[in-house]
């Protein structure tokens, strides 16, 4: 399972820190019109992140995210996948996902995180990087086989191997990947098997791909959640490693 709609990232806010956020609309190569989530650092900033939401989409864990990154010197859009389908307007907590999760495509996603990573850029990223959680972990390691020039691709608890449509995965298409990878795996995670994450390691390794997986035995998915306090330390490394990640490579 993912995230409740109650769950907040476990990331304690910088106090005094100065950013601003919006709303906003972008669009695609293909038209698309999306809603997105922007939260930017009131001085210049050289590198930005695009989030990649679980299969809710954008909602209240992603924004706060957002703000994190934005708190620690980072520019942040968290984007919504349903814009072809459900439009870009606001949605309730009653919104039935699925059915439009089943309707997305990996080209679809793909020229939407595209959108994203022009518009940081736009506003003066030099450095893009991509953070996913989930589905968005997955197609975070794909958007960096995917020509956006990214600095580097995050991924927490992302399916690494064949889609259930037998679609190659990130493991697949490790010879395409131009960007150094960080996955955080959850070990006890019924539907991604700690062997899974073994498999994209060594995919990685034989491709030259400069990466890191971490698996965190016993914690399930989802982990990196303020409610999962017995987790709290395995989420806390977490977010050292990913902060690390973005400082070395941007």
């Amino acid at each position: 399972m993912c995230f409740d709609l109650d769950s907040a990232p476990p990331i304690p806010p910088v106090s005094g820190a100065a950013v601003s956020h919006d709303d906003l609309v972008l669009e695609a190569r293909d038209g698309n019109r999306f809603a997105a989530f922007a939260a930017t650092p009131e001085e210049p900033v050289r590198a930005g992140v695009v989030i990649l939401p679980d299969v809710r989409g954008l909602y209240r864990f992603y924004e706060e995210l957002a703000l994190r990154l934005a708190e620690r010197g980072y520019a942040a859009v968290a984007l919504d996948y349903f814009g072809r389908t459900a439009g870009a307007e606001k949605r309730g907590d009653d919104f039935e996902y699925m059915p439009h999760v089943e309707l997305t495509t990996g080209d679809g996603v793909q020229a939407d995180v595209a959108a994203c990573v022009a518009h940081l850029r736009e506003s003066g990223c030099d450095a893009v990087f991509t953070v996913g959680f989930c589905f968005g972990g997955r197609n975070s390691w794909l958007a960096a086989a995917s020509g956006h020039g990214l600095a580097g691709a995050v991924g927490f608890y992302g399916r690494p191997g064949e889609g259930r449509d037998g679609s190659a995965g990130p493991a697949q298409r490790a010879a395409e990947i131009d960007a150094p990878i960080l996955a955080l795996q959850a070990g006890d995670d019924p539907a991604i098997p700690v062997e899974d994450s073994k498999a994209f390691d060594e995919a990685l390794s034989t491709a030259g791909v400069d990466h890191e997986i971490v698996v965190y035995p016993g914690a399930p998915h989802s982990f990196f959640d303020r409610k999962h306090e017995e987790f709290a330390a395995d989420s806390e490394d977490a977010w050292s490693r990913v902060l690390n990640f973005l400082a070395r490579y941007s």
